[in-house]
């Protein structure tokens, strides 16, 4: 009998709006909690790509997507959007500057992070996490 394996996952469309960007941090963080994964740095990184998607891939009338799954030791987080030829890069920091930390932050968090093009017009940022399996639950390593 060959046994199939269930990777947990979570996915929503939601308004390239502040609203909508905060509102994938709460459902992040619920789905999260139904896991039974810790919050913080997983909840900063949806936060913070979420906050790009609205700011820099909004397109009126095209919602972005949140995507959360588990494979193996691995926790993804995926953010896509429909600005494909906007590709987020993070910006020298400054003392002064008002904004431009947020990939910064997602560097800082995440044990990787990156972008996948296409399909035309949309790109997809991602940050994944190692996590290690307990008898119950995965656990983050840091």
């Amino acid at each position: 009998m060959i046994q199939e394996s269930v990777i947990p996952n979570f996915t929503v469309l939601l308004s390239p709006t502040p609203r909508g960007a905060r509102l994938a941090r709460l459902l992040a963080v619920r789905q999260l909690r139904d896991w039974q994964l810790p919050l913080d740095a997983p909840e900063h990184i949806v936060a913070e790509l979420a906050a790009n998607a609205v700011t820099h891939g909004k397109v009126p009338g095209r919602d972005f997507r949140l995507t959360l799954y588990v494979v193996g030791a691995t926790l993804r987080i995926e953010v896509t959007d429909t600005r494909g030829d906007r590709l987020p890069g993070a910006q020298p920091l400054t003392a002064d500057a008002e904004s431009g930390r947020g990939l910064h932050l997602v560097d800082a968090l995440a044990d990787r992070w990156g972008v996948a093009e296409g399909p035309t017009p949309r790109k997809t940022v991602w940050a994944e996490l190692d996590v290690r399996e307990t008898a119950s639950r995965p656990v983050p390593l840091r």
